[in-house]
């Protein structure tokens, strides 16, 4: 099966530092994906960030929940890479995916801005999905991307 990639690019009016304590913490995840869904962290895991976690290890489950409330999916989470203030790159699997990859990056423009690159690589489980998937994908992260940078305006 052919992985479907969407890729999402946006300038945040921060320093880089501001936006990585931002998008590193389960608040500010879940800020970016309300009103939509909100993700819990896995058992165990409450206390860590995306800076703090064993790099390569399966963290557990993360649910992910319809409007915050309705358990629809989960996250098999694993963040496989880290560039602590940087980026992260998490391989995982979900309940709807065979494959699921969320790169993102922060490279700073200047001292007021930087540009946030997330890149999903996925793979449905169920076939003939994927192209509706990459459109809600596509969809969801323009809305994360306005969270954030809503955030710091």
């Amino acid at each position: 099966m052919t992985p479907y990639i969407v890729d999402r690019t946006s300038v945040i009016n921060a320093s880089k530092s501001a936006v990585w304590e931002r998008v590193i913490t389960p608040e500010g995840i879940n800020d970016e994906m309300r009103p939509w869904m909100t993700m819990s962290m896995p058992r165990g895991t409450k206390e860590l960030t995306i800076d703090n976690v064993p790099v390569g290890e399966p963290l557990g489950k993360a649910w992910l929940r319809l409007f915050g409330l309705i358990p629809f999916d989960y996250d098999a989470l694993t963040i496989a890479e880290l560039d602590p203030g940087t980026g992260f790159h998490e391989k995982s699997t979900m309940l709807s995916m065979r494959r699921w990859e969320h790169q993102r990056t922060l490279t700073e423009i200047n001292a007021g801005s930087v540009e946030v690159h997330d890149r999903l690589t996925f793979e449905a489980r169920l076939p003939l999905v994927g192209p509706i998937l990459r459109r809600v994908i596509a969809a969801f992260f323009a809305h994360r991307h306005r969270r954030l940078s809503r955030h710091f305006t």
